[in-house]
């Protein structure tokens, strides 16, 4: 109980706790839920936020089942019907491995906030969670997953800093 306090201590948003609070309460007494345990309409208004994952082989070939309206600003493409081992991660490629296999390996939730998730995605700062999913409480074979994206703080610097010297131009052309 005290991990989970403090699992739960780390989430950086509101809405974070929210999904974290409705995953436990629809895990019971069980180590995690099952798919069927979830209830989407529950889940309405972080919909647009949340990717499932389908574990089938192994992670290479987990694919994304379902990826929400925002999950796909977020990343610059459609993720549904991607395997994993398929996406671009470029520099966080190992950063995502190894989220992805703690996960898988230990069935417990894991959360964090990474800069540039994705190749060519460096402008965003993603928070996310990913909240293992199991039919039979001992292996997982489902993800669950909430990404919360803003705007790069230094990239809003740099574009801040640069603003003068663009309207100047453009002022002067």
């Amino acid at each position: 109980m005290t991990s989970e306090f403090a699992f739960r201590a780390q989430l950086v948003t509101r809405e974070q706790r929210q999904i974290y609070d409705y995953w436990r309460s629809c895990a019971a007494h069980r180590h995690m839920p099952a798919r069927s345990d979830l209830d989407p309409f529950e889940m309405r208004q972080y919909l647009p936020d949340i990717c499932l994952i389908d574990i089938l082989g192994g992670l290479p070939d987990a694919v994304v089942r379902l990826a929400g309206t925002r999950v796909r600003s977020v990343y610059g493409f459609e993720l549904t019907g991607k395997c994993l081992g398929d996406l671009e991660w470029g520099e966080k490629d190992e950063y995502w491995r190894v989220v992805y296999r703690r996960l898988v390996e230990k069935g417990t939730p894991l959360q964090g906030a990474v800069q540039g998730p994705i190749a060519q995605r460096e402008h965003i700062t993603l928070f996310w969670l990913r909240l293992p999913l199991s039919d039979n409480d001992e292996s997982v074979n489902k993800i669950l997953c909430y990404d919360f994206a803003v705007p790069n703080c230094a990239s809003h610097r740099a574009v801040a800093a640069n603003e003068p010297a663009n309207i100047k131009r453009a002022v002067n052309s």
